[in-house]
């Protein structure tokens, strides 16, 4: 198999880095802004669902230029149309990668007939469990973990103002009984429905929860088991094992960290609908239109990625934090966390050499405002430059129970919210120097402290890069869009790094750890153990 050109082995790599000796080590944001008057014009883009300001990052025409000239060194174009032909670009697992075929529109994805087939059986399925006069059903448990969790336990959280009015939808992921035990506390056999998500049926944290949720729903008094435990796993035989008549299978196309446009997204579609899961997937469809026909130079996902290289490579800045300004985003950052950071987080290309360069950043935050009132001390005036992400909603959707005094209170605080990224985003910029710190009056400073010296504590360098998304509204077509951005912003700058971001073989040695000290913990054997491992392992039977 031959592989694209990795970054650094273009002519380009040298030029940027010399482009980033001459100018970007110095680059100051305030000064761009001086000198460009039309710099949120240029730096703004749009794309589906979103506009996109990039004019506060450190970044200027001339290295975008060398920026798209290695992408295209990279066969950047190449690779992505790879993908999307279907090809096995997941060459150490000789697998395909087509989560855009599962939201491709009926008749034009690849298996178009088999994907819409799944799709329309997973819905009918999900529309007669809300019919809750019909199916009894009040709760829907949903027991999963990584990509099986993350993506359906964010987007139900993000669109909890499209939910059904009486169905709760709870997700359990870790293996610890103190996730599961307060989901299980409240509720009745009768009106309760487990999902079990599990591609291979194997996956030993979600295989107990699914086994412990068993014996607590027959010890209660549940008696069909058949009727409120169903599957999303390709493995029918040991599902059936298990007492499960109603499974729904996907492909191993389907990556787990993009799997919730699959099967996977059944509580998803329990939640919001079919109508509404199937916009949810037009949002995606239409950001993969975009990522597939745009021109690099107003391509949003490719410039995102182009960044994150610039900033990783020849920056240096070794995290970025996702600060989105809805609530109901706030488990964005976690899901992201895997998707950057399991799918780029390799040290190896695809030829399995070692590589001289950093790859995935660490990606952490929190929902606005809370993170303000958190971590952001540390992006204003810690030693290390971070990039920030922030996420804007223009307008509110909280449902139509929200009426009269209320719906304008709400409104009021959505302007400060608004308010509040705005203003962090031109802080981290601007910042505050010492002369301006110092002809400031700081009531709350002790008294015991020279002028000079609380200045120095108020300082602040600025010059700090941020990227703002600004939605229109969250909806379901917004936020499948959103989604999509951020897998093709992953793929982009995998590409360039010359890595397989779609296997993800890290995780694998601590599952088979976990496999032979398992037994250990019951028999009390520390045999061969460093000792480390032996001596905790006492500490923990004592």
């Amino acid at each position: 198999m031959s592989f694209a050109s990795r970054c650094d082995r273009s002519p380009v790599w040298s030029a940027l880095q010399q482009r980033f000796d001459a100018v970007g080590r110095s680059f100051d944001l305030r000064r761009a802004f001086a000198d460009e008057p039309q710099r949120f014009a240029d730096w703004s883009f749009q794309a589906p669902e979103l506009l996109a300001d990039l004019s506060k990052n450190r970044i200027d025409a001339e290295t975008l230029a060398l920026l798209l000239q290695l992408a295209r060194d990279c066969g950047l174009e190449s690779q992505r149309d790879a993908m999307l032909a279907g090809e096995a670009i997941n060459h150490t697992e000789g697998r395909a990668v087509l989560h855009t075929a599962l939201r491709a529109p009926a008749g034009q994805g690849l298996f178009t007939e088999d994907v819409q087939a799944s799709l329309s059986a997973m819905l009918s399925y999900a529309e007669s469990v809300r019919d809750s006069a019909r199916s009894g059903i009040t709760d829907v448990v949903h027991i999963g973990i990584g990509g099986s969790d993350l993506g359906p336990a964010m987007v139900v959280r993000a669109l909890q103002s499209f939910t059904q009015p009486g169905l709760k939808l709870h997700f359990v992921s870790n293996v610890d009984g103190h996730d599961l035990a307060p989901v299980l506390r409240d509720l009745k056999p009768a009106t309760t429905l487990f999902v079990i998500a599990s591609k291979t049926f194997t996956t030993q944290e979600t295989l107990a929860n699914a086994l412990a949720a068993r014996s607590w729903f027959l010890a209660a008094g549940g008696s069909d088991i058949a009727r409120h435990f169903v599957a999303t796993s390709s493995n029918t035989a040991a599902a059936a094992e298990f007492g499960i008549t109603t499974t729904f299978g996907f492909w191993d196309w389907v990556g787990g960290r993009y799997s919730l446009w699959s099967v996977i997204g059944l509580p998803i579609a329990i939640a919001i609908g079919a109508e509404n899961f199937r916009a949810l997937l037009a949002g995606a469809h239409a950001m993969d239109q975009h990522f597939a026909q745009t021109p690099l130079e107003k391509n949003l996902p490719v410039l995102l990625g182009l960044l994150d290289l610039w900033y990783r490579n020849f920056h240096g800045f070794s995290s970025r934090s996702v600060a989105p300004y809805h609530q109901g985003l706030g488990r964005l950052p976690a899901y992201l966390q895997q998707l950057e950071m399991e799918s780029n987080g390799k040290g190896v290309d695809r030829e399995g050499q070692v590589l001289p360069y950093a790859t995935s950043p660490v990606v952490w935050g929190e929902a606005g405002t809370n993170g303000q009132h958190a971590y952001f001390q540390m992006l204003h005036q810690g030693t290390d430059v971070i990039p920030v992400e922030f996420i804007a909603v223009k307008r509110t959707h909280h449902g139509p129970h929200i009426q009269g005094e209320l719906q304008e209170r709400l409104a009021d605080q959505q302007r400060k919210l608004l308010a509040n990224c705005l203003a962090q985003s031109q802080a981290l910029m601007q910042g505050k120097s010492f002369d301006e710190a110092l002809a400031e009056s700081a009531p709350t400073a002790s008294k015991a402290l020279d002028a000079a010296t609380v200045a120095r504590h108020r300082s602040f360098s600025g010059n700090r890069p941020s990227t703002t998304l600004v939605l229109d509204q969250l909806t379901p077509r917004s936020l499948g869009a959103l989604i999509a951005l951020y897998e093709h912003r992953v793929f982009v700058s995998g590409a360039l790094w010359g890595i397989n971001s779609f296997d993800q073989w890290g995780v694998e040695l601590g599952k088979a750890l976990c496999g032979q000290l398992l037994p250990r913990l019951s028999s009390g054997d520390v045999t061969g153990l460093d000792s480390s491992t032996a001596g905790l392992l006492k500490h923990l039977l004592a």
